[in-house]
């Protein structure tokens, strides 16, 4: 299914398993795609409840894009989750997604996203 998000279409594809989990939430799902900027691009998709900033995919999943920066970069900081923060963009638009895939394994939502069509 394809929904518009910051003036973009962004396609959203649920596995069968994905589906059915979201058929028995009582609340809807949000999907939050980030799009850290750092030394690196790291992409994830963080899963919680709905809030006022989703776009709606339907009544059971919503959807939001959340550019984040690290306030600096540092190779030798490993794993640990470096200090960051959300940051406007003045236009989100080229950033957004093209694709958004949620499947539902093993009781926990997975998510990616990508630009490739």
């Amino acid at each position: 299914m394809n929904i518009t998000l910051h003036d973009k279409s962004l396609e959203v594809r649920l596995t069968a398993a994905a589906q059915k989990a979201l058929a028995k939430r009582a609340t809807p799902l949000v999907a939050e795609m980030e799009l850290l900027f750092s030394c690196l691009l790291r992409k994830r998709v963080h899963f919680g409840e709905a809030t006022d900033a989703s776009t709606p995919v339907n009544d059971r999943l919503a959807v939001r894009f959340k550019p984040v920066m690290t306030r600096r970069c540092s190779v030798a900081e490993g794993g640990a989750a470096p200090p960051s923060e959300s940051f406007p963009l003045e236009n989100p638009r080229p950033y957004v997604p093209n694709w958004l895939a949620i499947d539902y394994r093993k009781g926990q939502w997975v998510g990616e996203f990508g630009y490739a069509e």
